[in-house]
């Protein structure tokens, strides 16, 4: 890939981050600049980006609650969803050319209905990414956004196949031999060790199932998906998604440059874009409805919709198809490349602010909730508690237990990853589900004395303390943090203790080694 390229990506994911949208933003940018400067769209930025598509989805599944999907908070509202928004869409695109529309006028009800249905598609790439620096991929809200894009992209692969006209093989019925693959899959990770091999295995695992599926006519981004569910069990698929996390980083760098390269804009299409874009509140609007109706707490709801407010590369490869064949314009690839990129400029700031915004509407929005909750919202009881572990992590197991050997019952924990509860109940550890990022949580637990935020990440630390703070909470709350600068920024939002697990570790495992050995050095 040129230099240049790599230059103006950085430069451009730069300058957004600085205004607090994403890195991804600045690097569509970048590939427009670099289409209005004559570049082409090759071969090996194909490569790349393709690399990155499939270390996502491999992603995806290693942290994916198969389980999940059989919630009908997931498949039901990802399922009406999609059908609503494609009806709607389609007959408003098609209404909109019989009066007269200029650019909608020679569009036909078959493609109205077949942009809709691209239309229809949230990012998941820009979900995953968001979810994930905020360290809220074990969240309940986390889970259902990826489980709906999860069925999103099933649709899309289902969509894809049989738009070829191309069926796939009889031998696609071998692939589930690898349901039989998962022992011997996980005797290899035992022995695999951490580092570069496990890395090395990572790609491998991602990359010889996308070529499996591909082999037999199916997609290969189901293949890398299906991989990462069959490893998702296993103890060191965290620290493997880990290990990749930089690598899917790089290479997504070449989707979003590819986007951007798939054509020069013009007023036009700015013009369609810019009303495409406007269209995404229908689609977070009724997320939302259809989430509260399925008994998820406004909060809940609220969250995951935000989530997904945006378009989809998965709507650019049905695009991309349809295009193909004849059945859109190639302008059109482009209408809806700018819609995508104008999505992620809103939904980035919204999805920033949307504590602000419940907080906010917070009276009008529990109206809108039923009576009828899901278990993991059911709450939980405090009472005889005076100290809270929020993040029951390494760090926050940690401190529980000194907590609890030196102060007994008084002591509970939450955190928002059902899993990780599931462990420390088993454990015999008092925990419960919960976020504490949630306005209604905090005004539950105003009663704590202490409480350790322990989260893996600052600014989920800094909301909390803010959201302690609008409640009235008066009790001490320390946080754990990894560096000086975020330990200035807790300190200012009231928190009395900012513990940086990393200079002070050092004199954590010194004292330790004194306990332990009883040093007397004169």
């Amino acid at each position: 890939m040129d230099p240049v390229w790599i230059v103006l990506a950085y430069l451009f994911g730069l300058l957004v981050s600085q205004i607090g949208l994403p890195p991804m933003v600045g690097y569509l940018v970048a590939g427009f600049i670099l289409n209005s400067m004559g570049a082409a769209q090759g071969d090996l930025l194909n490569q790349i980006a393709d690399l990155g598509i499939t270390l996502l989805l491999f992603s995806i599944g290693l942290k994916l609650d198969l389980k999940s999907l059989f919630k009908p908070q997931v498949w039901a509202v990802a399922s009406s969803h999609m059908l609503i928004i494609t009806l709607f869409f389609g007959l408003l695109i098609y209404g909109l050319g019989l009066v007269g529309l200029s650019f909608l006028v020679d569009v036909d009800l078959k493609t109205s209905l077949l942009l809709a249905f691209a239309l229809s598609f949230s990012s998941t790439v820009f979900t995953v990414k968001l979810l994930e620096g905020k360290g809220e991929m074990g969240s309940l809200y986390g889970k259902i956004s990826i489980g709906i894009l999860v069925m999103q992209d099933l649709f899309a692969v289902i969509f894809l196949t049989f738009s070829s006209g191309e069926m796939p093989s009889i031998w696609s019925l071998g692939l589930l031999g690898l349901l039989f693959s998962k022992p011997l899959i996980y005797q290899i990770l035992k022995r695999t060790g951490h580092g570069e091999l496990l890395i090395l295995l990572g790609f491998l695992l991602s990359l010889g199932g996308a070529f499996l599926f591909e082999l037999v006519g199916l997609k290969p981004g189901l293949g890398a998906l299906i991989m990462g569910l069959i490893v998702s069990g296993h103890p060191k698929s965290s620290e493997l998604s880990q290990s990749l996390l930089g690598f899917k980083d790089l290479f997504l760098v070449g989707f979003f440059l590819s986007i951007g390269l798939s054509g020069i804009p013009t007023w036009e299409n700015f013009g369609i874009a810019s009303m495409l874009t406007l269209l995404v509140l229908v689609k977070v609007v009724l997320f939302f409805v259809l989430l509260t109706l399925f008994n998820l707490r406004s909060r809940t709801s609220l969250r995951a919709s935000l989530n997904l407010a945006t378009y989809s590369e998965f709507g650019l490869l049905v695009g991309a198809l349809s295009v193909s064949y004849g059945w859109l314009s190639p302008d059109w690839l482009i209408n809806l490349a700018i819609s995508l990129s104008l999505t992620f400029v809103i939904a980035s700031p919204l999805n920033n602010k949307a504590h602000h915004i419940y907080t906010k509407f917070h009276d009008w929005l529990i109206k809108l909730e039923k009576k009828t909750r899901i278990p993991e919202e059911s709450g939980f009881d405090t009472s005889g508690d005076e100290i809270l572990i929020v993040g029951m992590g390494r760090v926050g197991t940690g401190a529980y237990e000194s907590l609890r050997n030196k102060y007994g019952k008084k002591v509970a924990g939450i955190d928002f990853d059902k899993r990780t509860i599931k462990v420390h109940k088993e454990l015999g550890r008092n925990v419960a589900l919960g976020d504490i990022t949630d306005f209604d949580l905090c005004e539950s637990v105003c009663d704590m004395k202490f409480i350790l935020l322990c989260l893996p990440n600052h600014k989920e630390n800094l909301i909390a303390a803010r959201q302690l703070a609008l409640t009235g909470y008066k009790g001490k709350i320390a946080a754990t943090t990894k560096y000086d600068d975020e330990a200035k920024e807790l300190e200012k939002e009231g928190v009395l203790a900012a513990f940086n697990i990393y200079s002070e570790a050092g004199a954590g495992f010194a004292e330790h080694i004194n306990k332990q050995f009883e040093m007397d050095i004169r």
